[in-house]
């Protein structure tokens, strides 16, 4: 008896499966085909971001390889396309080229460029960090307190591990301005960030016993 009623349960049970098919046909069909079209989808995506990838760096190796074979001019407007190509790996490799070689003399420009990157590129965030101290200690010569502060004001109100590279760079402008309390103050700080660089903070300790002390 037991074992009938088992059975009927099991028939029972999959009639309701087999129904539940049968009535929903439509909706899970479109269902499948939706997960079916988004897996290719992505799959398709992933494989043109790998290709465009190696595209990429093609570029900036036959770039870097010709620099010395090719004019100026070439090769600037060729590493400035790939920082205008948003890419995370390359586009920094490229200005980064760009301002270690002295290529382009026009400071607007340079600063264009990093604002592309930091504005419209998709970065990790302590990449973004390290390319807003790289902007900083690129202008950190020539422009004016206010905007050197408000430049770095991202890294200087985070924990990044970019902070104490950011206020020895701060502390220092202040020193070479002759502003030995202002310039105190971020060597100070610099002592207290746990996470700090240890030769930075080495550096600021002999800053301060050296040239600031009282």
């Amino acid at each position: 008896m037991d074992e009938e009623i088992t059975i009927i349960d099991s028939n029972t049970r999959n009639e309701k499966i087999m129904n539940f098919f049968i009535n929903n046909k439509k909706s899970l069909i479109v269902g499948f085909s939706i997960i079916l079209v988004t897996i290719i989808s992505y799959l398709s995506m992933m494989e043109l971001k790998d290709r465009n990838k190696i595209k990429l760096a093609n570029e900036f190796n036959t770039t870097i390889i010709n620099f010395k074979l090719k004019d100026k001019q070439s090769t600037i407007n060729q590493l400035t396309k790939l920082v205008n190509e948003n890419d995370a790996t390359y586009s920094p490799l490229a200005l980064y080229f760009l301002i270690d070689n002295d290529l382009i003399d026009n400071k607007d420009m340079i600063n264009s460029l990093f604002d592309k990157l930091i504005n419209d590129t998709s970065l990790e965030k302590e990449i973004k960090n390290l390319i807003i101290y790289k902007k900083g200690l690129f202008n950190s010569d020539f422009v004016s307190e206010n905007d050197l502060l408000e430049m770095l004001e991202p890294i200087i109100n985070s924990n990044s591990i970019w902070k104490s590279h950011t206020l020895y760079l701060i502390a220092e402008y202040f020193y070479s301005k002759n502003q030995n309390q202002k310039a105190k103050e971020f060597f100070n700080q610099i002592l207290l960030i746990q996470n700090a660089n240890n030769e930075i903070k080495i550096e600021s300790q002999k800053r301060l016993n050296r040239d600031l002390s009282e």
